[in-house]
């Protein structure tokens, strides 16, 4: 018989130093803590063996903080655990965390003769100028050498990540960065729009700041993403990630497909079956309940099957595969005839479209994509009312979510216009891509 399929998730806390954008569970100076908190996620991760032996683990992901920083022979220690200890496949997806100033090629070259078969390099930027005002401890000229010493170290798998919406950015800027990041061939990009984070110094240093783009820009500058990655390959597949065929990233479509995965560390998340759960966001209250065996739980959660269901069409409807017919009457036992009318007027508008028997956002639904699936879940909840009598009270009392007014004709006008200046195809813009790529 075969076992159910299980990712698994390893927070390493530890950075370097912190960048002024991040709200991550992270810690800069507590190198001392190393040694104490290796030795009680190696005791975590024998603990939960009998747990994981239940699944094939297909996925393992080294996250942060900065798992380069940590160190690739700590890294290893603690996957051969995972090896010993549970049913880690094969062609099992392994990704590390990188930063371009802790990449040496005798670390990648041991990652990669000891399974690791993924690196997701944080590169954000290609302006020097720009890595420097978000606390970014490298310059481009570094991330274009750890590019290639992960190809010479045997890499075939990298993502690049990167950020738009920084001050003073424009879609000029952002334009030069996808095409510099285009030049390195990488097989996945991820593209995430700045958010300030209550509590980090961009939040303090910049909030209301003029020098931020506007939400009309920032979506502009997404919506430029998304169609130029396209025209070189890259498939959007996530709201925020693009990839080279057959390159999407196993680990992360667990997130919203709803597949079961567990997470050790510090902070860390686990979903298994209906049972949702995370640890203390406390390194040292983490190592000291692993050590003395006390509860390092913080918030542990029975997710009952209604609550499911709204999950699914919410995580669902923010990829490029998105929901069918079929698969939501299954996941949500609700009705399909309101959704599918909603649907239909988001096709109308140009925001969704159906391919292959499913439904999904295109470029402009995505820019708008909380609003719209907020419509769709209440249109779901409503169907489901219909046939479960004792919530028809509670129903009458929810206030209904509406479209602001004028807000579908601004984004439509919007992206329409942007679309039409880039089919015009001006010399000026023509410039903004390599030739040579």
């Amino acid at each position: 018989m075969t076992k159910p399929r299980l990712g698994i998730y390893i927070h390493i806390p530890f950075c370097a130093s912190k960048c002024s954008y991040c709200d991550f569970y992270s810690l800069a100076g507590c190198d001392h803590l190393m040694p104490d908190y290796h030795r009680a996620l190696i005791a975590h991760l024998e603990e939960s063996a009998k747990g994981i032996r239940n699944y094939e683990v297909d996925s393992v992901y080294f996250g942060g903080g900065t798992p380069s920083f940590y160190g690739a022979e700590h890294l290893m220690e603690i996957f051969d655990v995972l090896k010993r200890n549970g049913n880690v496949r094969l062609d099992a997806e392994v990704t590390v965390e990188c930063n371009p100033d802790s990449m040496s090629y005798q670390d990648l070259k041991l990652l990669r003769q000891e399974g690791v078969t993924r690196l997701s390099v944080g590169v954000q930027a290609t302006n020097n100028d720009l890595l420097k005002l978000i606390g970014r401890r490298h310059n481009f000229q570094q991330a274009e050498l750890a590019m290639s010493t992960a190809r010479r170290a045997g890499f075939d798998n990298i993502n690049l990540d990167l950020i738009y919406g920084l001050p003073s950015q424009t879609k000029n800027d952002w334009a030069e960065t996808l095409a510099k990041i285009v030049e390195l061939h990488p097989e996945h990009i991820s593209c995430y729009g700045l958010k300030l984070e209550e509590g980090t110094p961009m939040w303090r240093d910049y909030k209301d700041s003029p020098l931020l783009p506007t939400e009309d820009e920032q979506a502009d500058m997404y919506s430029y993403a998304a169609e130029m990655l396209e025209r070189y390959g890259y498939r959007q597949y996530e709201i925020s990630n693009f990839c080279a065929p057959g390159f999407e990233s196993v680990h992360n479509l667990k997130y919203w497909n709803l597949d079961d995965y567990m997470g050790f560390g510090p902070g860390a998340h686990s979903c298994v079956g209906n049972l949702r759960y995370s640890f203390v966001r406390d390194l040292k209250r983490y190592i000291t309940g692993v050590e003395r065996k006390v509860s390092i739980i913080d918030e542990y959660q029975q997710v009952d099957p209604l609550e499911r269901s709204v999950e699914y069409l919410m995580l669902a409807m923010r990829t490029n595969r998105g929901i069918s017919e079929e698969d939501y009457r299954v996941r949500t036992q609700s009705d399909w005839k309101p959704i599918s009318k909603v649907l239909r007027a988001f096709a109308e508008k140009g925001w969704a479209e159906q391919t292959e028997g499913r439904w999904h956002f295109t470029v402009p639904g995505f820019l708008i994509s909380n609003t719209l699936i907020g419509i769709l879940l209440e249109t779901q909840a409503s169907g489901r009312v219909d046939s479960i009598p004792w919530m028809l009270g509670e129903e009458k009392e929810e206030k209904k979510i509406v479209l602001p007014k004028g807000e579908d004709e601004l984004f439509a006008e919007l992206y329409e216009t942007r679309r039409r200046e880039r089919r015009a195809g001006s010399a000026a813009e023509r410039e903004e891509l390599p030739e040579t790529v």
